[in-house]
């Protein structure tokens, strides 16, 4: 037991004796360089000068954005009849919220059935749709054909056209 014990310590002194020397070479042979971290510049407060001005979180600010864009719509002339007319009640839902969900010929005009909100609706040419000026310009028996008008990326007015599909089996 006594010969293991010596045995098992001569061979860790030796190792660890090698180990430390080439430890020390490289402590000496690496020199770190660090910048020197610069003066922090000093405080100067500034004074608020814009309490008078209008907050962009107030309901006003959004109402005068509202108007401006209605107005500037308006100059271009292709959305002047649209702002001053009365807005219809399906004027205030997305299209997308809508559905087709019939067709009925009353004295040989055409009048579509529509389903928003869970309420049914009978909209004819003419007629208003969604949030974007959509104007009904025909139906047939599959599908209400819209105009509407948006905003393009330049934001400029454009007209484009869309069709609302008769969705079958949605009479729930």
């Amino acid at each position: 037991m006594l010969l293991l014990v010596a045995l098992v310590s001569a061979c860790g002194t030796s190792g660890n004796e090698e180990l430390s020397q080439w430890m020390a070479e490289q402590r000496n042979t690496v020199k770190p360089k660090v910048e020197p971290v610069s003066e922090p510049k000093p405080y100067v407060p500034q004074e608020f000068t814009q309490l008078a001005e209008l907050s962009p979180f107030s309901d006003e600010k959004l109402t005068r954005s509202f108007k401006d864009e209605a107005a500037t719509a308006a100059a271009t002339g292709l959305l002047a009849a649209e702002v001053n007319r009365r807005k219809e009640p399906l004027e205030a839902l997305p299209l997308d919220t809508m559905v087709m969900v019939g067709l009925l010929d009353r004295r040989g005009q055409k009048v579509a059935l529509v389903r928003a909100n869970n309420l049914l609706y009978q909209v004819r040419v003419g007629n208003y749709l969604g949030q974007n000026y959509g104007r009904i310009l025909g139906i047939t028996e599959g599908e209400i054909k819209l105009r509407e008008i948006v905003q393009d990326a330049a934001g400029e007015w454009i007209e484009r056209m869309t069709s609302l599909e008769l969705q079958e089996g949605t009479g729930k």
